[in-house]
C-alpha cells in the first residue's frame, strides 16, 4: 500500500476573491498542506496546470474569464490530467447548479464557510483516490471479481472505475444505462453491480428489480451511487434489493468498507 499524507499533496487554489484565497490557504495549512499554488482565473489557472500538474484543485464557482464547470471539463478531458482530483468550494446551494459536479466526479462540494471536517474528509477522499489500498478478501482474490459498472455519465464510470481500481479490482465491464447493463448480464456472469440511480430508459430501481426478479444472477451484490435526495425514491430502491446506496460525490474509504461488507458476506 502506498499511502499519502495531507502535507504531500500538491494543490491548486483557484478563487477570484483575495479575501476568500488568504482564508482557505489558511485553512489548508492547519491541515498539513504546505504546498499551495493559487490562482484568480480559468486561464491563470491552466497556465499553473501545464507547468505543474497539481494533486488536487479546490475552485470556486464563478470566474470573471468562465465557470469551474468548465476547468473541470478541461481537466477531464486530456488524458496527461486525469489524475487531478477536483474539490468545488461554493456558497451555491442549489441542487440543479451543484448536480453537473456531483456527476463528473468532483472528489467533494464544499459550502461556504465550511469546518474543519468537511476540508479534512475531502483531503482524505483525494488521498485515496491516488493512493493503492487493495481490499484483502477471504473468499475472492480482489482482480478477478467481475465487476459492472453502470452510469450514463462517462466520467462518473472514470471516477468509480478508478476508485475501485485502487482497491485492487480490475476485471471492469461498463454499461451506459439499465437496459444496456441488462443485455449485458444476459451474456455473461458477474459478481458485483455497481451503477447509477437516475439513467435514461432503465433506471438504477428498475435494472435492479430485473436483477432480483427476472435475471439468472439474483443474488448479485448491488451498490447503488447516487445523488438522490428524495427518501421515497431511495426507500423504493432499498426495498427492491439494493445491498448497499453511496452519495455522489462519494468517499473512497466508505466506498471500501462497503465493498468489503458486500464481497464478505
Amino acid at each position: 500500500m502506498s499511502h499519502l499524507s495531507p502535507g504531500e499533496l500538491s494543490i491548486l487554489l483557484l478563487e477570484p476573491s483575495d479575501v476568500q484565497r488568504k482564508i482557505i490557504t489558511a485553512r489548508l495549512h492547519q491541515e498539513g498542506v504546505d504546498s499551495i499554488q493559487t490562482a484568480s482565473s480559468i486561464a491563470q489557472a491552466k497556465e499553473i496546470i501545464a507547468r505543474h500538474t497539481p494533486d488536487l484543485i479546490v475552485s470556486a464557482l464563478h470566474f470573471e474569464d468562465g465557470e469551474a464547470i468548465e476547468l473541470l471539463s478541461f481537466i477531464k478531458q486530456q488524458p496527461a490530467y486525469k489524475d487531478i482530483q477536483f474539490m468545488l468550494v461554493s456558497s451555491e446551494c442549489r441542487r440543479e447548479q451543484l448536480e453537473i459536479f456531483r456527476q463528473s466526479g468532483v472528489v467533494a462540494i464544499l459550502p461556504k464557510p465550511f469546518d474543519a471536517d468537511h476540508l479534512a474528509t475531502a483531503l482524505n477522499s483525494t488521498i485515496d483516490l491516488i493512493s493503492n489500498d487493495e481490499l484483502d478478501l477471504s473468499h475472492f482474490d480482489v482482480q478477478d471479481i467481475r465487476t459492472l459498472v453502470v452510469d450514463d455519465s462517462r466520467m462518473a464510470r472514470n471516477v468509480i472505475k478508478r476508485t475501485i481500481g485502487n482497491l485492487g479490482i480490475r476485471n471492469i465491464v461498463e454499461a451506459e444505462d439499465g437496459a444496456q447493463a441488462i443485455e449485458l448480464m444476459q451474456q455473461q456472469m458477474f459478481d458485483l453491480v455497481i451503477t447509477d440511480y437516475n439513467m435514461p430508459s432503465v433506471d438504477g430501481l428498475a435494472l435492479t428489480q430485473y436483477i432480483r426478479n427476472e435475471s439468472q444472477q439474483s443474488h448479485i451484490p448491488i451498490l447503488m451511487v447516487s445523488s438522490e435526495a428524495n427518501d421515497t425514491h431511495l426507500s423504493n430502491v432499498s426495498s427492491a434489493g439494493v445491498n448497499a446506496l453511496c452519495d455522489k460525490p462519494f468517499e473512497p474509504k466508505l466506498v471500501k468498507q462497503l465493498l468489503y461488507q458486500l464481497l464478505e458476506e
